[in-house]
């Protein structure tokens, strides 16, 4: 699977999730916005929704002009800047979380992708599926359509934002990834 293809194209991202990339890099707001413009997303605003083609675009114009570091960074900002379930409190249940906001944050039509009213998720855009290894041990397996570096940002935000004071993270990365043309990425993470 190539990062930065949409699975549908009627998939559109909320405006919330897409101010990401000016907190990311408040030093170069303009060019983010000129970025931002140039790919069809127009009139930004917390409520605004807009094609996640146009933002996918976006971030490989960014990967490009700017780095990868860069993609890391707006993921980073994901916790903070996107809809979230409001009731986790630990890193497990914020790892578990992830795919929850990740769906919250997206629809097709009018139709959010998670009704935290039914807990009903639609399919169509992939997921960030956590498999528990044992305590303190998981794996986070993403096979979405976002650039890997983006996932690692939003990864390790959501470890340092849930993890208790006395916990110490690590994330591993697998080889295979979808950077060299595999369906997914795993992040293997220990606290």
């Amino acid at each position: 699977m190539i990062p930065f293809r949409a699975f549908d194209p009627r998939v559109e991202v909320n405006g919330r999730t897409i101010l990401s990339v000016l907190e990311a890099i408040p030093d170069y707001k303009e060019y983010a916005l000129g970025v931002l413009e140039k790919n069809g997303i127009q009139g930004l605003h917390r409520g605004s929704w807009h094609a996640q083609q146009s933002w996918l675009d976006a971030f490989r114009d960014i990967a490009g002009e700017i780095g990868v570091f860069t993609l890391y960074a707006i993921g980073r900002c994901i916790p903070d800047s996107a809809d979230w379930p409001s009731d986790i409190e630990t890193l497990e249940g914020g790892l578990a979380s992830i795919d929850i906001a990740y769906h919250m944050n997206h629809r097709i039509g009018t139709v959010p992708m998670f009704d935290a009213e039914t807990g009903k998720m639609v399919e169509g855009i992939g997921h960030y599926a956590v498999r528990k290894l044992g305590p303190g041990h998981a794996d986070l397996v993403c096979d979405t359509p976002y650039p890997c570096d983006f996932d690692k940002g939003i990864l390790a935000a959501t470890a340092n934002k849930f993890k208790a004071a006395r916990d110490i993270v690590s994330i591993r990365e697998s080889p295979d990834c979808r950077k060299t043309g595999a369906p997914s990425c795993t992040y293997t993470v220990r606290w």
